[in-house]
C-alpha cells in the first residue's frame, strides 16, 4: 500500500459515492453540529426529491420553474428570514444559510435557486426590515407563498456599479410619485408580480435623492420586456422594465423619500454576502462528480486520479470549497450575533465567486471532452458560473468595499 492509498482510507466522505457522499462529508466537517446537518440534509433530500431533473433541457428552451418555486415556497424557504410577527418563522440566517448550500447540492438548477435569492434578499428581507405595517401586509403573504414573484428593479444601461447615477425619475404630484425610466438587467422580471423600483426625486442630490417604491406589476405605465437571452443561469428569467408616466400612491415609498440608498444597501449587503450559499452546494457537487470520475476514468491502464496532476486539481478544490464555506457562514454567524457584516459579505462575495469560475473550470478539465458537450452539467456549470463574478456588484466593486472598510 502507497502513501496515497493509505491517505484515502481516512477520507471516507470523498470514497463515498452517490448523494451519500456529501452527508457523511458534512457529518464530519467541523463548522456542522447536528442542527445545521439536518437541516442541509434535509434541504438536499427535498431538492432531489421535489424538483425537476431536466435542467438541461431547460435550460436550452430558458424555461423558469414555475412548479419549483412553488415547491420551495412549500417547502418554507422563503419565510425563514422573516420575523414571527410579520408571518415568518424568524430563523437565525445561518440556518437559511445551510438550507441555500442544501438545495444547491440537491439539484443542478441554479437558475431555479438564483431566482429565489433575488426574491428573498431585495424584495422580501427589505420589505419585512423597511416596510409599513399596510405594505407588509399587503404583499409578503403572497411572497412567502410563492404565488408572488418579487424583482428588484435597480440598475440601468448607465448606471450599473454606479446605482446611484441613475436617471429614473419620480416626481411628486399630489398624493402621487410619477416614475419615469427604464431599468435593465432585472432577475425575475418577466414573471415579476411586485417590482422594487429605484428612482430619484431630484438627481442634483445624488444618493439623497434615491428612493425606493413598491409597484405592482399590473400598475399602468409599467411595461415589461420578453426574457433576455444570456450565457449562463438560462433557468432564471431576466429581462428590463420600462416605466412611463407611471403613477403609484405616496404609499408605496418604500422606507422614506430620499432614503432609497439605505433600503439598497441594506438589501445588497445580504444579498452579497448570502447569494453565493447555493453554490457551495453545486461546488460540492462538483467535487464529488471530479472525485467519482478521476477514480472511474481509466488511462494509459490505470485511474486517472493516480495521476498528480489530476488528484492535486481535486485536492485544491477541497480546500477551496472548505474555505468558501467558512467566509459564507461567518457571514450568518455575525449577523445572528448582531454583528456588522459589510466587511465579511465583500469579503465572502469575492472570494466565492472567483473560486467557482476556477472550480468550475477545473471540474471541466477532469471531466475532460465528454463534460465540454453542450447540456454537460460540467459545461452548464462553468457558464452559470461566470455571472457569480458580475451579480451583486463586479469582483471590483467588492474590492473597492473591502478597501472602504480597511478605512483605505
Amino acid at each position: 500500500m502507497d502513501d496515497r492509498e493509505r491517505i484515502s482510507e481516512t477520507r471516507p466522505c470523498l470514497q463515498a459515492k452517490g448523494n451519500d457522499s456529501v452527508n457523511a462529508g458534512h457529518n464530519t466537517w467541523n463548522g456542522w453540529d447536528d442542527h445545521r446537518s439536518a437541516l442541509y440534509q434535509n434541504a438536499d433530500r427535498f431538492a432531489r426529491d421535489a424538483l425537476r431533473a431536466d435542467t438541461a433541457e431547460r435550460d436550452v428552451s430558458g424555461e423558469f420553474d414555475r412548479a419549483g418555486w412553488k415547491q420551495c415556497a412549500e417547502f418554507g424557504l422563503l419565510k425563514m428570514p422573516v420575523p414571527q410577527e410579520h408571518g415568518g418563522e424568524g430563523k437565525p440566517l445561518s440556518d437559511l444559510l445551510t438550507v441555500m448550500e442544501g438545495l444547491g447540492h440537491g439539484t443542478d438548477d441554479q437558475g431555479l435557486l438564483f431566482a429565489l435569492n433575488a426574491h428573498l434578499w431585495t424584495v422580501v428581507l427589505p420589505l419585512s426590515i423597511h416596510g409599513t405595517s399596510a405594505q407588509r401586509a399587503r404583499y409578503l403573504p403572497a411572497l412567502m407563498q410563492g404565488s408572488s414573484v418579487g424583482a428588484n428593479a435597480s440598475t440601468e444601461d448607465e448606471a450599473g456599479s454606479d446605482v446611484y447615477a441613475m436617471r429614473a425619475r419620480a416626481e411628486r404630484d399630489g398624493d402621487s410619485y410619477v416614475l419615469n425610466g427604464t431599468k435593465s438587467y432585472i432577475t425575475n422580471a418577466p414573471i415579476a408580480d411586485l417590482f422594487v423600483v429605484y428612482a430619484t426625486v431630484d438627481p442634483a442630490l445624488g444618493a439623497l435623492g434615491v428612493t425606493a417604491f413598491l409597484v405592482d406589476a399590473r400598475t399602468p405605465g409599467l411595461h415589461k420586456s420578453v426574457p433576455v437571452e444570456k450565457m449562463g443561469m438560462r433557468t432564471a428569467l431576466m429581462g428590463r422594465i420600462t416605466l412611463t408616466d407611471c403613477r403609484v400612491p405616496a404609499e408605496a415609498v418604500l422606507g422614506k423619500p430620499g432614503r432609497g440608498v439605505s433600503v439598497f444597501d441594506g438589501a445588497m449587503e445580504y444579498e452579497r454576502g448570502c447569494i453565493l450559499a447555493t453554490t457551495l452546494g453545486a461546488m460540492q457537487r462538483q467535487l464529488e462528480q471530479s472525485i467519482n470520475h478521476a477514480r472511474t476514468r481509466k488511462q494509459f491502464g490505470r485511474a486517472i486520479g493516480k495521476n498528480q496532476a489530476v488528484s492535486h486539481r481535486i485536492a485544491d478544490m477541497k480546500v477551496t470549497l472548505d474555505a468558501a464555506r467558512e467566509l459564507i457562514h461567518r457571514v450568518g454567524k455575525l449577523k445572528d450575533d448582531g454583528k456588522s457584516i459589510a466587511l465579511a459579505s465583500a469579503s465572502a462575495k469575492l472570494f466565492v465567486s472567483e473560486a467557482y469560475v476556477k472550480f468550475s473550470l477545473d471540474a471541466l478539465r477532469i471531466q475532460g471532452g465528454r463534460g465540454y458537450l453542450t447540456g454537460a452539467e460540467s459545461e452548464r456549470q462553468l457558464r452559470n458560473s461566470a455571472a457569480s463574478v458580475l451579480y451583486s456588484g463586479t469582483s471590483d466593486i467588492q474590492r473597492t468595499l473591502i478597501a472602504s472598510q480597511l478605512g483605505l
